[in-house]
């Protein structure tokens, strides 16, 4: 697996959170996925995919400022760094954020993703 192809992923993940395409997202993420949100609270892929689907999670832009990749034949590893706009719960969000997330190669589909964290990053 390489690093072009592990951006491409990631890439594809970030368009899918906007379209709130839950088949592309079940596509990325590893069943046994866990994400580390800003707050400290652990969710799972059923987590997430409820969320799209239900409409209580909409992302609304993603800009990506940066975007950092490591890749072995075993994992990758994703930086991105932007802003991200959304309402999740009704609650308006806009913030620059850091995500970074881990992924595994999958025989059939590419890389998915099974570990993530998320980070507001306060400007200096």
């Amino acid at each position: 697996m390489t690093e072009e192809s592990l951006r491409v992923a990631e890439r594809r993940l970030q368009a899918a959170q906007l379209a709130s395409d839950v088949g592309v997202l079940g596509e990325l993420i590893d069943d046994s996925m866990r994400f580390t949100g800003p707050d400290g609270s652990l969710s799972s892929k059923q987590d997430d995919l409820r969320a799209h689907a239900s409409g209580r999670q909409v992302v609304s832009r993603v800009e990506e400022e940066e975007l950092q990749v490591f890749a072995t034949a075993h994992v990758g590893v994703t930086w991105f760094l932007g802003t991200l706009e959304a309402t999740i719960d009704g609650q308006p969000l806009a913030a620059r954020m850091r995500y970074t997330r881990t992924w595994i190669p999958d025989g059939h589909n590419g890389w998915k993703v099974v570990a993530a964290h998320a980070t507001v990053v306060r400007d200096a």
